[in-house]
């Protein structure tokens, strides 16, 4: 039979006794972790999120009680009154901050019973992650999820109080707002009371924002929750929380020490010092560099090293002649089997005729003085793996460089270096040690082009969002070489992750039309879409800029997790599907028939 709580007040929970409370009496409630029968003794660890407590039931001083401990099963809640003890020297646990008590159970109630669990929150082996969401209540209440959870928490908490301390205003904005499809597409809710018309949830708060900029708010933020249909990844979830700011007046360099500032309260929370100001990396020099906009720090950049071979080498390897060499340095690899360098390969996506040389040895044995050279300039050890990626001779003629001062064959060569730099990096990451808990490699991205063209629809998109500022000295190229025209935008990068992306935004709407007709909207399509806003900007509007990072992400680093779903409560799966509450789930022919919606079985 089930006790009732009562009038029963817990007076400590089950990770606060220590040796200084020994004699008090105590009140535990938690769950039971672990039952161990003795005969005359029975002990019960009591769990709850602050830690455990052994509870011992003596059968000689209380025969009832120790017959109703008998009863135990794990996860039962349990209420228990008793003395604090402390343990004889050679029982002492250092492997729990209780271990040097344990409580003498005086009085036991058994709360509520508990189904067995297809597995338990003790469990050191973890079932397949599908089962984990099914049963996320009973996952919740694993210590390393619980640690997760609650460093979000305190994150979140520094973040709020150092933005809240600069002056900045915390400011809900709508959830049910009007479709804007611009980048990822939207979640739609149908309005029963306006039928044949949709809500859509904001995949940013970005337009409520700058109008609150337009409103004289001067300085917003919110910790807010965004959604996009979008296929999903490890970093990435179709609900997710961003930190969300902007400022009225402010140069770039003001966002980012604004930034600076809540990361570093943020991490501190989490316990660690980062040191601002970050180092900065205009997006050209990335891709030179890195191949890649959201450079990891911690492993080497790209070497150049066409100049180490001569002319005739080149030709009898087969590389183009106008195209670089790039030598790839992974540190620590140490000796590679014939199976593994074949391996490489597979790991290599070629991009636009790049081609990959991945047996240095070889190399060594035909070229020795041009490969001596190579691990020089790299600055190569023995151990370090090198391999090398370059253009092939049928990689054509080279195009027009364009915005980014290189051909599209270059990037093609850089985005193909780029992506193995990175899949060789994870896949040897047990041997050269590069990627060590604490080390935190941040990095601004800047000047990133402002426009991207796409082959397939034939025109120019906004590679950030259509309410970028270009910079101001390239604003007479928007109309006659958009290629050509750099974003006042940028991204606060950690060890690979983009963590956030930003800009400087348009307060004039003659710049804001210009921008719009380079798009290729007309003015009757910019009206109908962002209307309200083109016409909240002849109001008189600052200047403004701001910058949305994800939390989640932060937090993911932060906890040393290898997905998002480690550090939000309940999240989808990569298909996008609660399967705790197993949604999203058909509705019924009469809430369609109320919205005037019929499904195609299509």
């Amino acid at each position: 039979m089930l006790d009732f709580l009562g009038d029963l007040r817990r007076t400590h929970t089950c990770g606060a006794l220590r040796a200084s409370d020994a004699g008090q009496t105590a009140v535990l409630m938690g769950w039971v972790n672990r039952r161990r029968d003795f005969g005359n003794l029975v002990f019960i660890d009591v769990r709850d999120r602050t830690g455990i407590t052994q509870i011992v039931c003596d059968k000689e001083s209380n025969p009832a009680l120790h017959a109703k401990a008998g009863e135990l099963r794990n996860e039962y809640v349990i209420a228990t009154v008793g003395k604090v003890k402390l343990r004889e020297p050679n029982t002492i646990n250092k492997n729990i901050p209780t271990g040097e008590v344990e409580l003498i159970a005086e009085e036991l109630r058994i709360l509520n019973e508990a189904k067995q669990p297809p597995f338990l929150p003790s469990d050191t082996v973890l079932p397949n992650e599908e089962l984990r969401l099914q049963y996320r209540y009973i996952d919740l209440r694993r210590d390393a999820m619980q640690r997760n959870i609650e460093l979000r928490h305190k994150v979140a908490i520094a973040i709020r109080d150092y933005l809240s301390a600069q002056g900045f205003f915390e400011i809900e904005t709508p959830f049910m707002t009007r479709s804007t499809p611009e980048g990822a597409r939207d979640y739609l809710v149908p309005s029963r009371v306006q039928p044949g018309s949709f809500y859509a949830l904001p995949q940013s708060p970005q337009l409520f924002k700058q109008i609150l900029m337009i409103s004289g708010f001067d300085r917003y933020f919110q910790i807010v929750r965004c959604f996009r249909d979008e296929d999903l990844r490890a970093d990435r979830q179709p609900e997710f929380t961003q930190i969300d700011l902007e400022m009225s007046y402010p140069q770039p360099e003001r966002v980012w020490e604004v930034v600076e500032g809540f990361l570093t309260a943020g991490f501190k929370a989490g316990g660690y010092e980062i040191k601002p100001p970050f180092p900065r990396m205009d997006y050209d020099e990335a891709i030179r560099l890195y191949g890649i906009d959201k450079p990891d720090l911690r492993l080497p950049a790209f070497t150049p090293v066409r100049d180490c071979f001569a002319p005739e080498n080149l030709e009898t390897l087969g590389v183009h002649p106008g195209l670089p060499v790039i030598a790839i340095r992974t540190p620590k690899v140490g000796e590679l089997s014939r199976k593994e360098r074949d391996e490489i390969k597979t790991m290599f996506h070629t991009k636009g005729g790049a081609k990959l040389f991945e047996d240095f040895k070889r190399l060594e044995k035909s070229f020795p003085d041009a490969t001596a050279k190579v691990r020089e300039k790299a600055g190569a050890a023995a151990a370090d793996l090198i391999v090398l990626v370059t253009g092939s001779t049928q990689s054509g003629e080279l195009k027009s460089p364009g915005v980014r001062k290189v051909s599209p064959q270059e990037l093609a060569i850089y985005a193909s270096a780029g992506l193995l730099r990175v899949a060789l990096a994870q896949k040897y990451s047990g041997r050269h040690g590069c990627f060590q808990p604490g080390d935190f490699r941040f990095l601004w991205v800047t000047n990133f082009p402002m426009f991207e063209y796409d082959e397939t629809e034939q025109r120019w998109n906004a590679a950030h969002h259509p309410f970028t500022s270009p910079h101001e000295q390239d604003m007479d190229k928007l109309e006659s070489d958009p290629a050509a025209v750099r974003a006042l935008a940028y991204d606060v990068v950690l060890n690979g992750t983009e963590l956030g992306s930003g800009s400087i935004r348009i307060h004039r709407q003659d710049i804001q039309r210009k921008i719009f007709h380079a798009l290729g909207l007309t003015e009757a399509e910019a009206k109908s879409r962002f209307g309200f806003f083109l016409e909240a900007l002849e109001y008189g509007t600052p200047p403004h800029g701001g910058i949305a990072l994800g939390l989640d992400r932060i937090v993911m680093i932060l906890a040393g997790a290898d997905s998002l779903r480690e550090v939000i409560p309940f999240p989808k799966t990569a298909r996008a599907v609660d399967l705790m509450v197993d949604a999203p789930t058909p509705v019924s022919e009469a809430q369609l028939k109320e919205l005037g919606i019929q499904v195609s079985k299509n």
